[in-house]
């Protein structure tokens, strides 16, 4: 049984390519169409993995395939944008993942909630097994122990926090803006927290559920608006910030344009941090409108980064000695196998030895 990893990332595709991938398939549909023995699928603003164990090597294609959103089925164009890593490398990888080494913003802290969210989902429908079980439970040990003994995490460190930052160097004081928040999720629960500690006094909270939109709302000190009439907002706000799960793109050029006349020599600031994108890329072309997508975001993220050069060198010895650890130990659990094979009368104790 081969571990392996196939996605893409910040790293290799645009949010255009992303979102081509994101939030459509399965872990079931993966298992079924691809062959795996197991899988799990990984997505989040900035990437789409899969997670699998397989007796045969499953082709990336396969999974592309399973992972594009509509109809279109034809993936040879976006090969170039996927990676592949296979047994001690995607050990390597995930940990490297889940420690926050691999993001956007390093040293960010969403992520690991997010991966603990796609093995939960993966293990409840069945799909993630005892090799994936596994793996997961040490990514997850071995993100603690980076947290614990580095100061990875120190600066700007999720993509919420780099938004606000944006937003307070095209603004300076964020005091006296107006900003809506859309969406009720991590990411903008922290955006709204980070708001909020640089002074902004008027934060508007907007959500499909209204329920969590008040629940944000009471933890930052902010207004809800009612779902239904946050672009209406647009008429009066200095900055969106928008981080939703919508299948497709809540602000175009075309509502947004009856909002726009009665803004007078006022910008509009828009921080897209959703994928897919939450506001048409045509928006940036009116004028008095600034779109920032989460690619944007990019360049604030890395002047961030030089500052943590130092913990993430210490973070990479810690995942190299978790790496070889681990896979010493399926090493060790095959061979339990092996043995128990050739010695009947001690195969349950062994099976059970190797957790495998």
């Amino acid at each position: 049984m081969t571990l392996f990893c196939v996605g893409l990332s910040h790293h290799t595709a645009n949010v255009e390519t992303r979102e081509r991938f994101a939030g459509h398939a399965e872990s079931e549909c993966i298992l079924r169409s691809a062959g795996c023995a197991e899988a799990l699928l990984l997505t989040t603003c900035n990437r789409v993995e899969v997670y699998g164990a397989s007796e045969k090597r499953v082709s990336t294609n396969e999974i592309a395939r399973c992972l594009v959103r509509g109809i279109e089925k034809d993936v040879h164009e976006y090969a170039p944008a996927f990676y592949r890593y296979e047994g001690e490398k995607c050990v390597q990888h995930l940990f490297r993942v889940a420690s926050g080494l691999d993001s956007m913003v390093v040293g960010e802290s969403e992520i690991l909630g997010q991966a603990k969210k796609a093995y939960e989902a993966a293990r409840s429908s069945c799909t993630a097994g005892p090799y994936l079980h596994r793996l997961f439970q040490r990514a997850f040990r071995v993100a603690k122990h980076v947290r614990t003994h580095t100061d990875i995490t120190r600066g700007l460190v999720s993509v919420g926090s780099v938004a606000v930052d944006l937003a307070q160097r095209i603004f300076g004081q964020l005091s006296n803006c107006k900003v809506l928040v859309l969406g009720a999720g991590e990411t903008s629960e922290r955006t709204a927290r980070a708001l909020a500690s640089r002074g902004v006094k008027d934060l508007r909270v907007s959500n499909r559920s209204s329920d969590h939109a008040r629940e944000l709302a009471r933890l930052v000190g902010a207004q809800t608006v009612p779902f239904e009439q946050w672009p209406e907002q647009s008429r009066e706000i200095d900055i969106l910030i928008t981080s939703t799960s919508s299948e497709t793109p809540l602000l175009t050029s075309e509502n947004l344009a009856p909002m726009l006349r009665d803004r007078i020599d006022r910008p509009l600031f828009i921080i897209d941090i959703a994928v897919p994108r939450d506001v048409d890329p045509d928006v940036n072309e009116m004028e008095g409108v600034y779109l920032y997508d989460i690619d944007s975001l990019q360049s604030v993220a890395d002047q961030s980064l030089r500052l943590r050069r130092q913990q993430i060198a210490a973070a990479e010895e810690i995942i190299a000695e978790h790496v070889a650890d681990f896979v010493a130990s399926i090493a060790r659990g095959l061979n339990s196998v092996a043995r128990a094979a050739e010695h009947p009368s001690v195969a349950d104790r062994s099976l059970r030895a190797s957790e495998l």
